[in-house]
C-alpha cells in the first residue's frame, strides 16, 4: 500500500480553505494536508523554524499547495526561496491562486512553479481540481531522487 502523501497548502483565504479540504474530503483522497495561513508560516514550515522545528510531526511535504496572494510574504517570494533552498528546491510546487494575470503566472514560472492553476469558482470545480492534482502530482508524476 502507498502510504498517503503529505501535501502543504498555503493559503490565507478561510473560504478556500475550507473548500480544498472539502473536496479532498470528499473525493476521500486519503493525504495528509497541513494548512500554514501566510507566506512567513510556509517558510518556517519547510525551513524547520520555530514551532515546526519537530520533523517527526511536521515532515517536509511530498507537495506544495501555494497560494500567491497574501499579506506580509507573499507565494511569489515563498516560492523564490524554496526554489534557491537546497533540500527544498525539487519539491514539487503548484501555484493556486485567484489571478489569472500574465505578469503572475510569468513570474510564478520563473521562479520555478511547476504548474499554475487559476482556482475554480465551485465546489464541484474543487472537487474535480484536487483529484486531477492528486491523479497527477501524487500517483503519475515521476518526482526527483530524493531530496
Amino acid at each position: 500500500m502507498i502510504k498517503p502523501a503529505r501535501i502543504l497548502l498555503v493559503e490565507d483565504n478561510r473560504m478556500d480553505v475550507e473548500l480544498l479540504l472539502d473536496a479532498f474530503r470528499a473525493a476521500r483522497l486519503g493525504n495528509k494536508v497541513h494548512v500554514v495561513r501566510n507566506g512567513q508560516e510556509a517558510l518556517d514550515y519547510l525551513l524547520g523554524h520555530g514551532e515546526y522545528a519537530n520533523r517527526q510531526e511536521y515532515p517536509l511535504p511530498d507537495l506544495m499547495l501555494l497560494d500567491l496572494k497574501m499579506p506580509g510574504i507573499d507565494g511569489h517570494e515563498v516560492l523564490r526561496q524554496v526554489k534557491e533552498t537546497p533540500g527544498l528546491k525539487r519539491l514539487p510546487v503548484v501555484v493556486l491562486t485567484s489571478s489569472k494575470e500574465q505578469g503572475d503566472r510569468a513570474l510564478s514560472y520563473d521562479n520555478g512553479a511547476n504548474s499554475y492553476l487559476v482556482k475554480p469558482v465551485s465546489l464541484d470545480g474543487f472537487l474535480d481540481m484536487t483529484r486531477q492534482i492528486t491523479d497527477y502530482w501524487l500517483f503519475l508524476n515521476v518526482g526527483p531522487p530524493e531530496w
